[in-house]
């Protein structure tokens, strides 16, 4: 029983704390190659900002921080994609703190903070609510929003 509950115990330890902010499915580091389709700039020199998108038929585009990609998810076609809303199959931005890839329709974005990303005002995202909120105190932003609740006239998403 005793060895039972130590293999219970040790295995317990080995699953990661925060398993939920798994990065999502697909996620691949940006290439050297990999501009944003919203304002040109490659995408890994801003490693801490990256976001992405992955399609249903696997293919990406890639996003130099959380403004450009919603202004991209709000209209694909303006921006030369041939797909919608409909056709994501996952989304994904980096954590702020951890700097790890997370899920961003399960992320938690901070919208008006004195922080700023490679291209100015920027929605700061986060896997823990927790985590959003204490930015926001340190900060100074505004309001913390989640992935339904973005628009694109939430301060922010326009400079």
């Amino acid at each position: 029983m005793k060895v039972l509950l130590t293999a219970v115990a040790l295995s317990l330890m080995l699953v990661p704390i925060g398993a939920s902010a798994a990065a999502p499915p697909g996620f691949v580091k940006p290439g050297k190659d990999e501009k944003c389709p919203v304002c040109g700039m490659f995408v890994y020199k801003y490693p801490d900002w990256a976001t992405g998108i992955l399609f249903a038929d696997g293919r990406r585009e890639v996003f130099d921080g959380a403004k450009d990609l919603f202004q991209y998810y709000f209209d694909m076609k303006g921006f030369g994609g041939k797909k919608g809303p409909d056709d994501v199959a996952a989304v994904f931005v980096t954590d702020y703190y951890s700097l790890e890839p997370i899920d961003g329709r399960a992320a938690f974005y901070v919208i008006g903070s004195d922080v700023y990303g490679p291209m100015g005002k920027e929605l700061v995202p986060f896997a823990r609510r927790e985590d959003a909120e204490e930015f926001q105190r340190d900060h100074g932003g505004r309001r913390i929003v989640v992935f339904d609740e973005v628009e694109r006239e939430l301060p922010g998403l326009v400079d």
